[in-house]
């Protein structure tokens, strides 16, 4: 197993030095000048070289990469020209909301998803069946921005049930920063009034983020119990008499669950990926919207910085979820 860790950590690590390249690489291909952008559109030619020189663009690519590199390892991503603020500040304020949000979504589409691929594999060829594999389609195929704004009109504008955006109300007084994730601060510091305020802000989209995730965990769940349920070793328990909840619950599910594991990591990082829509409709303030404002201003440094958080919490997350796949597939250890 230590052998096993070992590996994937340096697999880790070698693909978070390609995301270090690639996003050095892509920062320097753009036709935008950083220099020019940071001394404003008024500055003349005397103020943008001094700018340049500041930030060093004015050395050669290879220096400014070692340079970018050990700002890196000191846990600096340069500084947003939009806000003035370093860039680990201001993804120290975003990324704890963006978590949230997936955190949620993740915790829905799994409580959800796995209970009705376990259904729909049980009554397969049923009109339960035919309806469940309907939402698994129509969560894959239907536009997130699309249901986002049909149902921040019908349920938020029309029925007024929910806010339309935002983390919190504005009368609303943001909680002690413990995790930094507003609805948990809430609950770990005991005030009620700001959980329910939070949770309300964030059902709509912690939903639409929810609903590919939901729909790929019900396919891959309700795939594999198919054919686990159909194995030689399921049908030898049957016919010694196990009662089908120990059959479907304890044998079936845990061989099951090994695909579901994996594709919950992989959606995991896509989550977070594509936190840029839902956020930007719900103008919820996390480093999707954060992202987006960025690249209007052609402010390179948070899109950069941005690009390597998901990038590093994508990697961790596949780590966590070889390691569950290891610890309960010995056979994959060789892989």
């Amino acid at each position: 197993m230590l052998r096993y860790l070992a590996r994937r950590i340096a697999y880790v690590a070698l693909m978070l030095a390609g995301l270090v390249l690639i996003t050095f690489v892509i920062s320097n291909v753009t036709p935008a000048d950083p220099a020019a952008l940071a001394a404003g559109p008024d500055a003349t030619p005397e103020m943008v070289a001094t700018m340049r020189r500041e930030y060093g663009l004015d050395r050669p690519l290879p220096e400014q990469f070692l340079r970018y590199v050990g700002d890196l390892l000191q846990g600096r991503l340069g500084r947003s020209i939009q806000s003035g603020n370093e860039v680990m500040d201001d993804l120290s304020r975003y990324v704890p909301a963006s978590l949230q949000l997936v955190l949620l979504a993740m915790g829905f589409a799994c409580a959800v998803g796995v209970p009705l691929g376990i259904l729909s594999a049980v009554r397969r060829h049923s009109l339960l069946d035919h309806g469940i594999r309907v939402l698994a389609v129509s969560g894959v195929a239907l536009p997130a921005f699309w249901i986002a704004l049909l149902l921040q009109l019908v349920l938020a504008v029309w029925m007024g049930w929910l806010p339309t955006g935002g983390q919190l109300s504005i009368a609303a007084d943001p909680p002690p920063v413990i995790t930094g994730m507003v609805l948990f601060d809430a609950l770990l510091a005991g005030q009620w009034a700001i959980v329910g305020d939070a949770a309300a802000h964030s059902v709509l989209p912690a939903f639409v983020l929810s609903l590919p995730c939901l729909a790929s965990v019900l396919r891959v769940n309700r795939a594999e119990m198919i054919e686990v349920l159909g194995s030689d070793h399921i049908t030898a328990a049957r016919a010694h008499g196990v009662v089908p909840r120990r059959v479907v619950g304890r044998l079936a599910l845990k061989n099951a669950m090994l695909p579901t594991l994996a594709m919950i990591g992989l959606r995991f990082g896509w989550m977070l990926g594509s936190t840029v829509l839902v956020e930007t409709v719900f103008d919820w303030p996390g480093i999707g919207l954060y992202a987006v404002n960025s690249a209007i201003a052609s402010d390179f440094k948070p899109v950069m910085g941005v690009t390597l958080t998901i990038g590093l919490i994508f990697m961790l997350a596949n780590l966590l979820v070889d390691l569950a796949y290891g610890w309960l597939d010995p056979r994959t250890r060789s892989a």
